[in-house]
């Protein structure tokens, strides 16, 4: 990596996900700014249901030069690899040391259900992505048949002359392994502070650890709860989340939810999920009970922790405020 990479991607780092969920686009800038004064040094987007993963990073990058910008993650299938990688160099241009490319597999919801991409051989797919990345961001003239899929006289005419590191999202042995091999870093989505001790030996390799975290700075335990269920059944009913739990070891708390879920007892899928499951994965209670929490993951590896913060019974600027760094570990 270069060294204006490297010194990106040193010394302590505090994240928040952006976009802010009410907030127009155009009215984020003070948003931005106020994460730098408070003591925010990441901002890092997301490619789901809402805005692309680019375009909040390309406002922030104009902002606020102070942030460190990720995207956690670009969908390997939803851009071809040409496409993907002029998305890539436009930001790696506007945020010279700035910004970091989280790469996934996405789900097959998002890639088949929404896209109509076929959601085939994934560990190839990201695996051949990074290496055409690797050289078409590098100023090469590409002319490859990948596994997945062949570029054809391809060369970037901006290259950038200091490529991004590029994070791959990663959940069971095989993309840790993956990402420990081939990538800079690695995103890990949906886990307990406790469960990063066992993801993190599978990387092989002491890479950067981002990690999405949901927050819910409330005291109201019994709601939080109510507002977790509902986001834990969206998610670990997807596939490729049910075989991660599967893997961390949470099958004798989530079988019964999965159980009912197929069975389309939504009620009942969400009336299994032990509480236990909700206080793991949804971090909530007080501010410095959150800090504390978030200071957890950190404490057990993570490099880089992405605050998703949900606001309940509080404004989010009040959220945002009560929750900024520094983190301490519990």
């Amino acid at each position: 990596m270069a060294d204006e990479t490297e010194h990106a991607l040193s010394g302590p780092r505090y994240g928040i996900t952006i976009p802010f969920d009410g907030v127009p686009l155009a009215d984020h800038r003070r948003w931005y700014e106020e994460l730098v004064r408070l003591g925010y040094t990441d901002a890092w987007s997301a490619e789901t249901d809402g805005s692309d993963g680019f375009t909040p990073l390309a406002l922030a990058s104009a902002w606020t030069p102070e942030l460190q910008l990720g995207v956690a993650i670009i969908p390997a299938y939803t851009r071809g690899p040409a496409l993907l990688a002029q998305s890539v160099a436009a930001l790696a241009e506007a945020a010279p040391g700035r910004f970091s490319l989280g790469l996934g597999t996405s789900s097959d919801v998002i890639v088949s259900r929404w896209n109509g991409f076929p959601f085939d051989e994934p560990y190839k797919r990201v695996r051949d992505t990074i290496r055409f990345l690797r050289s078409a961001l590098a100023g090469e003239k590409v002319d490859t048949e990948y596994d997945t899929f062949a570029v054809r006289g391809f060369r970037l005419s901006r290259p950038v002359e200091h490529p991004p590191p590029i994070f791959l999202a990663a959940l069971r042995p095989g993309m840790l392994r993956l990402a420990g091999r081939e990538a800079d870093g690695v995103i890990l989505n949906w886990l307990s502070a406790e469960d990063v001790a066992t993801v993190k030996p599978e990387l092989g390799a002491d890479i950067p650890i981002a990690a999405r975290i949901f927050v819910c700075p409330s005291e109201d335990t019994e709601t939080v709860r109510v507002v977790g269920r509902r986001m834990i059944a969206a998610y670990l009913n997807v596939g490729v989340y049910a075989a991660f739990h599967r893997w961390l070891g949470r099958s004798p708390e989530l079988e019964p939810m999965w159980a009912a879920w197929q069975a389309g007892d939504r009620k009942g899928a969400l009336a299994a999920i032990p509480d236990a499951v909700v206080d793991a994965l949804v971090v909530h209670g007080s501010y410095d009970e959150c800090r504390a929490h978030v200071g957890r993951y950190v404490a057990n590896g993570v490099t880089i922790p992405v605050m998703a913060v949900i606001p309940l019974g509080t404004s989010l600027e009040e959220a945002v405020t009560g929750l900024a760094p520094p983190w301490t570990a519990g």
